[in-house]
């Protein structure tokens, strides 16, 4: 994977190139380590917010490109949304502007913001403090353990959403029906006498329309009739527009025979002659036409302010009232056929139920297969990590719904983790027993598996090694080299010596200042500042022969180990 990143928080510019194995990150706290993890995490469908936008700066941009040639899952999901990848390598991009838009793209095809993410899950796996988090709470383990299911698990999730939908639908429609009979009674009153008032208008589309018109016409009938009939004496009379155009048609006539060049002249002139006289009688009958009737203007005035009292009431344009009209009509037809109506949805949901609680057994059923498996392969990674006395449960607790009461999105199943720390001892709560250094212990062996049950994913650890040291921290570094062999790739953020010698690619991250403002610098470490680094991971601040021989002898130890 190669990282591109510009003005993202404190970083100015940076361009990483990942190569297999594991890439360990180290530096001064405040270096920006974790600033790097926010920038993948937002190139995979993470949130994004304007304060990861450089100071200064009008957008930041994050781009990464990965080699996808083996990640059939990847390339499924890619293909869907119409995108081949070019010699099997994906480019994501991802841009943030101040205005708060998010633009993103999968090799220059804009795409939307959970196209990314779905695609992301396929590129890497990333282990935050904040998903630490998620083993404290038990709302969230049935979502950890989904991640381990395969295509049969998102097939029958699909199937279940979509019948829980329905029956959701049906339950609510049902609702409706079966209300409060004195509110359905109130109901049907309000309705009846709204549908008789609108009835009773009687009113007509494009009606206020035509009575506007005419309600102009009358209050200027004064203007109109005196414009009407100085228009129509200005054309007629004698010594008037049509008398001069009829002595000029004459003259023009007379003299066409004696020169042919005025013939176009002459026909242009005689059809404007008896165009303007039809003109002049249209514009005479408009004249007599017109009539002042105040008796018309009065109901007019009338039938507009009814119109305008409906409006209030029932919609801005006479269109909205019968619309709502319409609206009404409908919903009284169910009222007032509920009794039949409310059997018909009683039956069709009692259906929907049964084939919803097949559905929620389906899940449980997998799930079941899925936690056994989890435990199994979580206790075997817990021995390698100093915590074979524990023992880590899954616990499936499935509910027996009341009606569609009891079934949530996720199926009818509350999931819990439990663990029983030393022999003799009953399983409790993970949440509420385990420390910080068990919690670490446990999420790495989760990823372990998932690493092995999703083969491609590279994984992403932020600072994993809260509370351990010693034998467990360098059983841990184990642990996190394993997953990166076989061509894999794994990235670590670290505080543990033990893990930052077991690393095949060495960062240092800093801030310096440079024209007055700080960045992020990384450096990746030859052999000699790699030792020094972790001699100093050792000593702390001030770094002595004994601690860079402690630091020789570790990376000697990682060394034979990884051979």
């Amino acid at each position: 994977m190669e990282l591109r990143v510009e003005n993202f928080a404190i970083i100015d510019t940076l361009h990483l190139s990942f190569a297999d194995g594991l890439t360990v990150i180290t530096g001064e706290t405040g270096a920006g380590k974790s600033i790097i993890i926010d920038a993948i995490q937002l190139l995979v469908g993470g949130r994004a917010s304007t304060e990861f936008i450089r100071h200064g700066a009008e957008k930041a941009e994050i781009e990464a490109l990965f080699d996808i040639t083996s990640n059939a899952s990847c390339i499924e999901v890619l293909a869907d949304c119409g995108i081949e990848p070019e010699e099997g390598l994906l480019i994501l991009r991802r841009e943030l502007g101040r205005n708060g838009k998010s633009l993103c793209r999968a090799n220059g095809k804009l795409v939307t913001l959970s196209t990314l993410r779905e695609v992301g899950k396929y590129l890497i796996d990333i282990h935050s403090q904040h998903e630490h988090q998620e083993l404290l709470l038990p709302e969230n383990h049935l979502k950890l353990i989904d991640r381990f299911g395969d295509a049969r698990l998102t097939e029958a999730k699909e199937a279940y959403l979509a019948q829980f939908q329905k029956a959701r639908a049906l339950s609510e429609a049902l609702h409706r029906l079966t209300r409060d009979e004195r509110e359905i009674a109130d109901r049907l009153d309000l309705l009846t006498y709204q549908l008789a008032e609108i009835e009773k208008a009687n009113i007509r589309c494009g009606e206020e329309d035509e009575l506007n018109e005419e309600r102009a016409k009358l209050v200027n009938f004064e203007k109109l009739y005196e414009a009407g009939l100085t228009a129509y004496e200005a054309l007629n009379g004698e010594g008037k527009a049509l008398d001069w155009l009829r002595q000029t048609l004459s003259e023009l006539e007379a003299a066409e025979t004696l020169d042919p060049n005025l013939d176009d002249v002459t026909i242009a002139i005689r059809d404007s002659f008896y165009l303007i006289e039809e003109q002049s009688r249209q514009l005479r009958d408009y004249v007599e036409s017109l009539e002042f009737d105040p008796d018309r203007l009065d109901l007019i005035e009338k039938r507009l302010d009814e119109l305008n009292r409906l409006k209030h009431k029932y919609g801005k344009t006479t269109k909205d009232i019968l619309d709502h009209y319409e609206a009404m009509k409908a919903e009284y037809e169910e009222l007032t056929g509920r009794d039949q109506k409310a059997e018909q949805l009683e039956k069709a949901l009692d259906e929907a139920l049964a084939k919803l609680n097949a559905c929620a057994q389906e899940l449980t059923a997998l799930r079941q297969n899925i936690s056994r498996r989890l435990v199994e392969a979580i206790n075997r990674q817990l021995a390698d990590l100093y915590m074979e006395k524990a023992r880590f449960d899954i616990r499936i607790e499935t509910l027996e719904p009341n009606g569609l009461d009891g079934y949530t999105k996720n199926g009818k199943d509350r999931v819990e983790f439990f663990i029983s720390t030393n022999p003799g001892e009953p399983f409790k709560p993970l949440a509420k027993i385990a420390s910080g250094g068990e919690m670490s212990r446990i999420m790495l062996a989760m990823k372990s598996h998932f690493k092995a049950y999703r083969g491609a994913t590279s994984i992403v650890f932020d600072e994993v090694d809260t509370g351990v040291g010693g034998r467990v921290a360098q059983a841990m570094a184990e642990k996190i080299y394993d997953l990166a062999r076989d061509g894999g790739q794994v990235f670590c953020i670290t505080h543990l010596p033990q893990v930052a010698a077991m690393a095949d690619h060495h960062f240092y991250i800093s801030k310096k200042e440079k024209d007055k403002r700080t960045i992020t610098d990384v450096k990746p470490l030859d052999d000699r500042e790699k030792i020094e680094e972790i001699a100093r991971m050792l000593s702390g601040v001030e770094m002595t022969e004994l601690t860079k021989k402690h630091a020789e002898e570790l990376v000697r130890l990682a060394n034979e180990i990884k051979r």
